[in-house]
């Protein structure tokens, strides 16, 4: 019965990562269709939510390399506790990034917690460093905005080069139109690559408790499912601090740059989730933009704001796997039963509430966008 409450938890822990994914993430959607004004905030929002639903459904392939490629989980409660700590480590961190306006990645933030609640528990011997952190990891972290960076860079010096001599109005326009196509798409390829990440846990939870046998491994529909509806619920609710930051604090777009950000993001995107890389589309998109901002003008790019960001990347694996050994430790002090997971979960619920009671006292920092301004 004890270990029937912590799958639960585990489940719902999972879902409210999701959940943070799809609030966390929606800046890396819809930003630029907002700030080229191709969309309205709450119409963008909404096209991204129905198509990150859509994208869950694609593919599996990431879900499998999340489950089975990162780390080893034997089945027992100490398995449990294990992912029960990495999902709260990857929850912390992106509630930490939203609380600062900084465009982190969600992924890294999940499999940095999963190893770090993993190594504990297991030690190194149950994490695969070099076939699955290296090479399915960090090499597609490092990978993916650099060729974003270029793909964004040529598309906008193509497309400018293109309509050089066309009027400027029209011109917008039909970018602007091409913006809602492109953004479609990239709410659809982030949803296909994140959406399967926590499909992943939970299917390593299933698998931790024996509902799963690894000879027989699958991920459940009810498990794709709930996932697809819990990133798209956060993206409707949508990250407004983060948005300001990808829409206009790196560089303000027009809606060419845009409409290559947008598109050279969900290519890279869907290419790596056909092949089961576990890519983030934090890195993947912020190339993107960085790119066709620096292709136009090195100057255009607000460099110091590219370089927070590039800050909180690197940060983002080793402080979610800090705050996943501790929290599977605190748990574990409890025991290897329901308890720890239920007190951790409260003490999650009570920080969370005083961090937005927090924000909310403290009203619309300088460049942080309102929430009455936001769905305007």
């Amino acid at each position: 019965m004890g270990s029937e409450i912590i799958v639960v938890i585990v489940v719902a822990t999972a879902l409210i990562f999701d959940f943070t994914n799809g609030f966390h993430d929606t800046a890396n959607v819809v930003a630029t269709s907002i700030s080229t004004r191709a969309m309205p905030p709450r119409v963008a929002v909404t096209y991204a939510a129905i198509l990150n639903f859509v994208g869950a459904f694609i593919s599996l392939e990431v879900a499998a390399t999340v489950a089975k490629d990162v780390v080893q989980i034997e089945p027992s409660s100490v398995g449990l506790l294990a992912v029960f700590g990495g999902l709260v480590g990857a929850i912390a961190w992106n509630l930490i990034t939203w609380y600062f306006g900084l465009p982190s990645s969600s992924s890294h933030a999940l499999i940095g917690g999963m190893v770090g609640a993993v190594f504990v528990a297991y030690g190194s011997d149950a994490v695969f460093f070099e076939e699955g952190i290296i090479g399915k990891v960090m090499v597609p972290a490092i990978v993916a905005p650099v060729l974003a960076f270029i793909v964004g860079g040529l598309a906008i010096v193509v497309l400018y080069r293109i309509v050089a001599r066309l009027r400027p109005g029209p011109t917008t326009s039909g970018f602007r139109l091409g913006q809602v196509l492109s953004g479609g798409m990239l709410a659809l390829a982030h949803g296909t690559n994140d959406a399967q990440k926590t499909m992943g846990v939970i299917t390593l939870a299933l698998v931790a408790n024996g509902s799963i046998s690894e000879e027989t491994f699958h991920v459940p529909d009810w498990v794709v499912v709930s996932s697809a509806t819990a990133i798209a619920l956060g993206t409707y609710v949508g990250g407004w601090r983060i948005i300001k930051t990808m829409g206009s604090r790196i560089h303000k777009m027009d809606a060419a740059q845009g409409f290559a950000a947008q598109g050279a993001g969900s290519t890279v995107i869907l290419a790596a989730s056909h092949v089961g890389f576990p890519l983030s589309t934090t890195h993947t998109i912020s190339g993107a933009v960085i790119g066709s901002g620096a292709a136009k003008r090195l100057s255009a790019v607000r460099w110091g704001v590219a370089g927070n960001i590039v800050v909180a990347w690197i940060l983002t694996l080793p402080a979610a796997a800090l705050i996943g050994g501790l929290t599977y430790l605190l748990a574990r002090a409890f025991g290897t039963g329901a308890v720890g997971p239920i007190v951790v979960s409260a003490l999650i619920v009570a920080g969370t509430a005083l961090l937005f009671i927090r924000r909310s006292h403290q009203g619309a920092a300088p460049g942080v966008v309102p929430a009455t301004e936001a769905t305007r």
